[in-house]
């Protein structure tokens, strides 16, 4: 008889693990509380990142996540563009963190090569003349459209793997083998894994305070449809982002270029804003974003870091129309050194959370080593064990 398990929570974390048990033959529930997602699934670039991930297992799990997507993308026949990434270097402590790095990757396993001022602006008409030294392309990421995937996967996982949704339904109580909804009714079942984000708090708030986990808040905002098809060809970063992503933390030139910012430009450290942009299908440049974290997180967007990130990003970006549509800020789970959070508060639950804003790069390749890994000790039901991935520590 196949095992039941219940997922809680339909972002992209959430969807990738109903997936992966699918996958492995489980009968799966997938719960989400709205008619549809509403949490930082929605409300990010759409962008697969490899580039970003520290070398080692997480960068290996971020490649194994991008090969899940092409595949998930491929049966389900969403949008997507594999279309690369581009870190744009406009000042000389930028180029020298990006040659370092280009020097780097062969060994340190990533794709990617240092190209020039003449050849980035021949390639792709949307880098301003004039305004880079140089840049380093990767081939290896990919955009999807966020709102459409947590849109329309969902049903995909029931028509083609059974999986019996229910939207609309609050979780309020679980006790393996029992879940109960807000609304009285019960289920039952042989696991269940919790994928609710930020919202775990309300369920766990024990395992929320106990294990510290914090939050962040970015502003991000969408333009309008760029007028007569009009493609960025790319997805593009800036050199403020070479201190964000970890990846980066391997070169020492990254010293130097923090010292500058600090100095040069503190706002932008005190709003952790580093800039990029990608495309959705139907034309519309997502771009941001800033990084609030704690005390400073309050529900009001702050119009300041708006114009700071459309500033850093006239810099070297041509649009052919700035025109914002849209602004809105997002709130994920944040813990220091993990980018991915699983405990396990009572037997047969797991917490599953993805930290530091890497859901959309690694969610496929984590649920993956994830779902295996329960086939394997599903006898370890133990309060507080902790499910490792292989190669990754807790």
């Amino acid at each position: 008889m196949a095992e039941r398990v219940a997922v809680v929570g339909a972002g992209i974390v959430g969807i990738a693990h109903a997936w992966q048990e699918a996958r492995q033959g489980a009968q799966v529930t997938l719960f989400e509380r709205d008619r549809a997602a509403q949490g930082a699934s929605v409300r990010n670039f759409g962008m697969v990142w490899p580039i970003g991930q520290p070398n080692g297992p997480l960068h290996r799990v971020a490649i194994r996540s991008r090969r899940l997507w092409s595949e998930f993308l491929e049966k389900t026949g969403l949008w997507n563009d594999p279309c690369g990434s581009l870190h744009v270097a406009c000042r000389a402590d930028e180029l020298e963190v990006l040659r370092e790095f280009s020097a780097l990757a062969p060994e340190l396993g990533y794709d990617c090569c240092l190209l020039s001022a003449d050849e980035i602006e021949r390639r792709w008409p949307a880098v301003e003349n004039g305004a880079t030294l140089g840049g380093l392309w990767s081939p290896t990421e990919m955009c999807v459209n966020p709102r459409q995937v947590i849109a329309q996967a969902p049903a995909w996982l029931r028509d083609c793997w059974g999986v019996d949704l229910q939207f609309g339904t609050c979780v309020s109580e679980i006790d393996v083998p029992k879940l109960r909804a807000t609304d009285g009714r019960e289920w039952y079942f042989d696991r269940v894994t919790v994928a609710s984000g930020v919202d775990c708090a309300t369920l766990y708030p024990e395992v929320y305070r106990a294990n510290k986990l914090g939050e962040c808040k970015l502003q991000m905002m969408r333009t309008v449809n760029q007028p007569h098809n009009w493609r960025l060809g790319i997805l593009m970063a800036g050199g403020l982002t070479l201190r964000h992503y970890a990846a980066f933390r391997v070169c020492n030139s990254l010293k130097k270029l923090r010292e500058r910012i600090a100095v040069e430009s503190p706002e932008l450290d005190r709003y952790g804003i580093h800039v990029m942009a990608s495309q959705n299908g139907d034309g519309a440049v997502v771009i941001g974003d800033s990084h609030e974290y704690g005390d400073d997180i309050d529900p009001f967007d702050k119009e300041l870091i708006n114009q700071l990130i459309v500033l850093e990003l006239q810099r070297f970006l041509r649009l052919p129309d700035w025109s914002i549509a849209e602004r809105w800020h997002g709130i994920y789970a944040t813990l220091a050194d993990e980018i991915q959070f699983v405990r396990r508060p009572s037997p047969g639950v797991t917490i599953v959370i993805a930290t530091g804003g890497c859901g959309m790069t690694m969610s496929f390749g984590l649920a993956e080593n994830f779902v295996q890994q329960q086939m394997h000790n599903s006898a370890d039901s133990s309060p507080d064990a902790m499910a490792v991935l292989p190669g990754l520590t807790p």
